[in-house]
């Protein structure tokens, strides 16, 4: 059955699962200008990075990548990331089971 979500209710903290529970996981992620999310991997998922609001600088693996309003970033979670707040931002994540390879 369908299930739906309205990102604008997820306000209660910086990060929340729009899908409690469900595959793959998907989150609300809001961030202050200058906050930052320290490196870090989830070497068990692929990830997408769609950033809604603001500017994030993503450094996944060593590179640098500047992440506006509209675009989407993907990634493989074995690689280490770090989240930057270039200004207030908000961005929808998307971390999915990385299928047997």
């Amino acid at each position: 059955m369908p299930e739906t979500a309205s990102l604008d209710d997820l306000t209660e903290t910086p990060r929340e699962l729009v899908f409690p529970g469900s595959e793959p996981r998907t989150i609300r992620l809001a961030l202050d200008a200058g906050e930052e999310i320290p490196a870090h991997s989830h070497p068990e998922r692929h990830i997408v990075i769609h950033g809604l609001s603001g500017r994030l600088a993503v450094t996944v693996g060593g590179e640098s990548n500047a992440l506006e309003s509209g675009d989407l970033l993907r990634f493989d979670g074995r690689e280490e990331v770090v989240l930057t707040a270039e200004e207030d931002s908000t961005a929808l994540l998307v971390l999915a089971p990385r299928a047997d390879e």
